[in-house]
């Protein structure tokens, strides 16, 4: 067989990832697999590198990379209130420009003429991969094994039990998992049928809310310039503040999602998630900004919010105009500093309190008690003019509709 050089899978020790590594090693690549801990739950970093080893790697990089995923990625989409079609968290979006870019270095110091994923024709990981990676490096080729084998994924479940690559996917339960510390994504089975509830085994971060406690808990989370640094006044890092409120919330069911999302690739797809921390934060974070942002601001920092939403979601992270857009956002929260009080109770996260050293919020002006700043006065000069254009439409143009009114 003609050795075709090096190659770089990104890998996660999945169904697809797993077949992928034989599939190309088959092809005649020398494979070097590349794991990412980006928070998934309870992930065995040695058990991946010794199965992709298993699986025709000759050589296998298991990388910690919580840290630079969350300070790189989570919190400027935090910041921007990141969510896909507003309701998606962008939670396996933004892992994908990572492991693009970790990949790309890698290929640099091993020699690699290729980087390859094992994601499908029909999802958006491809798009987002190829894109970040042709952006960093135009030079290296993109394989995707899994998208140009055509195998349907029980094809794959009896190639991997072909060449003895034990999997976790199953005929019985063929969920397709894809998680991190910002959330957990679930497609594929009885949840491609818009019509069925999904089944409580597809959660595993979150309890039914009607079995959660019927006692509320509050929380006090403290964000400086935007990024959350201390629950309950107890200072964390990034990684550790969103896993424990990935437990404290997802014990009070907060964080279900179940949308039906307008795909990149041009379909309609059921998806669930589960996102207990970035639900929890995002909901923070927004009503931090109302107590610190001016109105014209908030207006035109929302509209950006969405194009920024749709740009993380379509493989853009690395485009001028996503980085424009940061500048912009980044500039907005310089001010977003202060304590969110919210009450987690039965799946939802809600904001019972809001303190912030620069809040633009004025006691004196909004009080209808004894106190009141506000210049009543000025309200009468103030209506005149606020109204006159309307008023000198309607005096030349006089309605000629009228509500007919009863006689009494």
């Amino acid at each position: 067989m003609t050795k075709k050089g090096k190659v770089v899978l990104a890998y996660s020790g999945g169904l697809d990832t797993s077949v992928a590594a034989m599939w190309l090693t088959e092809q005649g690549y020398e494979v070097i697999t590349m794991t990412a801990d980006v928070g998934q739950q309870a992930v065995d970093l040695e058990a991946a590198r010794s199965k992709a080893l298993r699986s025709g790697a000759i050589k296998a990089y298991v990388l910690d990379l919580k840290k630079p995923f969350v300070d790189q990625f989570v919190w400027p989409a935090l910041k921007a209130n990141g969510m896909y079609q507003g309701t998606y968290p962008l939670n396996s979006a933004l892992s994908r420009p990572l492991i693009a870019e970790v990949m790309a270095e890698i290929a640099e110091r091993e020699g690699a003429v290729a980087v390859a994923h094992g994601c499908t024709g029909k999802g958006q990981d491809q798009v987002r991969i190829e894109v970040c990676t042709n952006a960093l490096n135009p030079d290296l080729q993109v394989l995707a094994p899994v998208r140009d084998w055509h195998f349907t994924r029980e094809a794959e479940m009896e190639y991997a039990e072909a060449h003895g690559i034990p999997v976790l996917a199953t005929s019985s339960s063929p969920y397709s998992i894809d998680d991190n510390i910002w959330g957990r994504s679930i497609e594929c089975g009885i949840l491609e049928d818009p019509w069925n509830e999904p089944p409580s085994d597809a959660y595993t971060l979150t309890c039914d809310p009607w079995d959660a406690p019927d006692e509320p808990e509050f929380i006090e989370i403290t964000f400086e310039k935007g990024i959350p640094v201390a629950l309950d006044g107890a200072k964390m890092d990034g990684p550790d503040l969103i896993a424990a409120l990935n437990e404290r919330a997802g014990k009070h069911g907060v964080g279900r999602i179940d949308m039906l999302e307008d795909r990149l690739v041009g379909f309609k797809s059921r998806e669930v998630y589960e996102c207990p921390g970035a639900i929890t934060l995002l909901t923070a974070h927004r009503a931090l900004e109302t107590i610190s942002l001016d109105k014209r601001v908030l207006a035109a920092k929302k509209e950006l919010e969405v194009k920024f939403g749709e740009l993380a979601y379509e493989g853009y992270w690395f485009s001028p105009l996503r980085e424009a857009i940061n500048a912009f956002i980044d500039t907005t929260q310089e001010y977003v500093s202060g304590v969110a009080k919210v009450r987690l109770y039965k799946g939802q996260a809600v904001v019972r309190g809001l303190r912030s050293p620069n809040s633009i919020y004025s006691h004196g002006l909004a009080t209808y008690s004894e106190g009141d700043a506000f210049d009543h006065e000025a309200a009468v000069g103030f209506i005149k003019i606020w109204g006159l254009p309307i008023k000198t439409w309607r005096q030349v143009h006089e309605s000629k509709e009228a509500i007919e009114i009863p006689a009494q």
